[in-house]
């Protein structure tokens, strides 16, 4: 069995233990945590015309400025939370994002409210499903799709800011709506199910058999 230096990865993720960490133990995996996706959306918002890197390095400090992204906290943020989070040098000091933060989390309970919760309104959008690609390279990854579109148009209607289509796309591959690992890395799921599929041979005067383990 191959180690973790060994493995094929998704080029996006090397050169960096960071990066790397994060492909092999998050990009992909389906969300139903409220908390985490409203984490996840903020943070993609903070990545608008930056790179996933510069926010993920800063990621402790956005759990620390921003209250562990406890969107209730977040909606009562004013002027005086405001300023403090502008001064922080933590995070990506932008007023707009900081502002839009402040509003999705507004939307974000609102939304809460109305269907009970966003992991519900949210995964709608593909059908209680993950999307499972089958890319042979880096570069047939799409930057938006008709789904995070659909996303796009209607986050934009209840209020939500930094949630334009290519946003949201990458929002739906880190929180797993869409696997976009592509086919020869060890996260695409036919990777992950083929350990599997092999079924050793009983043996011998063996009676009963164990049943088998379930990996995550």
């Amino acid at each position: 069995m191959k180690n973790s230096e060994t493995r094929v990865r998704c080029p996006w993720c090397l050169g960096s233990p960071i990066y790397r960490d994060y492909h092999d133990y998050e990009w992909g995996v389906p969300v139903h945590d409220d908390r985490l996706l409203f984490e996840f959306l903020i943070l993609e918002g903070a990545q608008a015309g930056l790179s996933w890197l510069t926010v993920l390095q800063r990621r402790e400090s956005y759990r620390a400025a921003f209250d562990n992204f406890e969107a209730e906290k977040i909606a009562r943020y004013g002027a005086r939370e405001k300023t403090s989070l502008l001064a922080d040098s933590g995070i990506i000091r932008n007023r707009l994002k900081v502002e839009a933060a402040v509003a999705n989390a507004q939307a974000f309970l609102a939304v809460q409210k109305e269907l009970g919760s966003f992991n519900t309104y949210v995964w709608k959008f593909v059908n209680n499903a993950p999307l499972v690609n089958r890319w042979k390279r880096l570069k047939q990854l799409p930057a938006e799709t008709p789904e995070s579109n659909a996303l796009s148009r209607d986050l934009k209607k209840r209020g939500f800011r930094f949630v334009g289509p290519t946003i949201c796309y990458a929002f739906m591959q880190a929180v797993g709506m869409v696997n976009d690992h592509i086919l020869e890395c060890f996260r695409h799921p036919e990777n992950l199910r083929a350990p599997k599929q092999r079924t050793p041979a009983p043996k011998a005067k063996t009676r009963t058999r164990k049943p088998s383990s379930k990996g995550q």
